[in-house]
């Protein structure tokens, strides 16, 4: 695509920021719900694991297990998701995964089983593959490189948004449900809590726009501002087999995965475990821990946002991405040394899961904008793939861990070894994350 230059007169920053406040108006109140539900039915094992393992007799080891399959189905699955992306658009992508990973997750009610556990989750895995990556994709289409650690920032805080209400809502069910109809607490959690994905996903394929292009709702200059603005860097192969080998080929996208990887294996840490790291605390009633869950989420989603848009103002990623992977790191060894002082662990928690989300949106500000041009859909997908090969290790890790030694406190250390050891990686890239935000 040959980019044509904006007309100054008519492109000025105010008009800029009217259109792009116009796009963000329209697409987030669409993609902001559907990434809460997805996020919403992975974190919400954290707390039916309070009562589905007593119930079932399944140990730490089990539930690190089962936590660790939803990612290796997730892993495998996350490209030839995005192969069909390309096929079958971003609406249809949607829709498919939105309504395949509600049912699974509601039939988790089934399970009795370690087996049976571990099978739905490796299925449950299988469908949200190319979920994140596909959205990523999508908004590239919409917003040019220096505007991406913002708007990465509000949709990635929908993550801790899911954080903030799995608390209180997951409490309530699992103290106020069980053996209505017959089912455990733990059964209503997963079927109140899965099924409205699938209505969300018809919802999204109805009312989401294909490309700017044909967004009747923007006026002629306005579309013509943004797919000027996005197509230096606007996908020209998405996720097809050759832009797989390009991705693959590419020692970026090997970085990058390495780096969110590393990311991964805090923000996993505390999703799977920050229950079990409340309990703890002494806190016995599961509405107390999901009351107090909030805390640390609503922290994070504060932080998120306003260190994205300072990212973008400062026109800098590499040190934003440091200090916030070094600030979750350092926070997250401290809760060992703390769990007698239930509010300065609480603090401290709320910190860490601070600096993890917070160095997300920075993140992928900088991986799309470094990505090769020729495969950026794939190229994310790869990212993602590999990167999240954080979640088939950490859960399982800090699972036998605990099992092996009755305390969390070995898991969070190798935790956060793994979060530090990406940032001679970061440093060693420091030309490509911190120009990225420039590009």
């Amino acid at each position: 695509m040959t980019r044509r230059e904006p007309d100054a007169t008519i492109y000025t920053g105010e008009f800029r920021e009217e259109t792009y406040r116009k796009v963000m108006w329209r697409l987030l109140p669409l993609l902001f719900p559907c990434y809460v539900l997805n996020y919403l039915d992975r974190v919400n094992i954290g707390y039916s694991q309070l009562r589905m393992g007593p119930d079932l007799a399944f140990s730490d080891g089990v539930y690190g297990l089962g936590a660790s399959m939803f990612f290796v189905g997730f892993v495998l699955f996350e490209i030839p998701s995005n192969l069909l992306l390309e096929k079958s658009g971003i609406r249809t992508t949607i829709l498919r995964i939105m309504v395949l990973w509600g049912l699974l997750s509601a039939a988790t009610i089934f399970v009795r089983r370690p087996a049976e556990f571990y099978l739905v989750w490796f299925l449950l895995g299988v469908a949200e593959a190319g979920f994140f990556p596909g959205i990523m994709w999508y908004l590239t289409l919409w917003f040019p490189p220096q505007r991406r650690a913002r708007v990465a920032g509000i949709i990635m805080t929908a993550a801790v948004v899911a954080g903030m209400i799995a608390g209180p809502i997951s409490g309530w069910i699992l103290h106020n449900t069980d053996g209505l109809g017959g089912l455990a607490s733990w059964q209503w959690l997963y079927l109140i809590e899965g099924l409205p994905s699938c209505i969300l996903g018809v919802v999204t394929f109805f009312a989401l726009p294909l490309s700017p292009s044909k967004a009747s709702w923007l006026s002629e200059n306005q579309r013509k501002l943004i797919v000027s603005e996005v197509s230096v860097s606007s996908p020209k192969i998405g996720a097809t087999s050759k832009g797989v080998l390009i991705a693959l080929k590419s020692s970026t996208v090997w970085m990058y995965s390495f780096l969110y990887f590393t990311i991964g294996c805090g923000a996993y840490a505390l999703s799977f475990w920050m229950p079990s790291m409340i309990q703890g605390l002494r806190i016995a009633d599961t509405r107390i821990i999901g009351l107090v869950s909030t805390i640390p989420y609503t922290f994070g989603a504060i932080v998120m946002v306003w260190y994205g848009y300072r990212s973008d103002r400062k026109h800098e990623r590499r040190w934003h991405l440091a200090v916030a992977i070094l600030v979750a790191a350092a926070t997250l060894t401290a809760t060992t040394l703390t769990t007698t002082h239930v509010w300065l662990s609480v603090a401290l928690i709320s910190v860490a899961v601070g600096g993890v989300v917070a160095a997300y949106p920075v993140f992928w500000a900088a991986a799309t904008a470094a990505v090769p041009r020729a495969a950026p859909g794939a190229s994310i997908a790869a990212i993602t793939s590999i990167g999240n090969l954080s979640g088939v290790a950490t859960p399982l890790t800090i699972g036998v861990l605990k099992a092996w030694s009755g305390n969390l406190s070995i898991g969070l250390y190798c935790t956060t070894i793994m979060m530090v050891v990406g940032l001679p990686i970061l440093f060693q890239h420091h030309t490509q994350l911190g120009k990225s935000a420039s590009a």
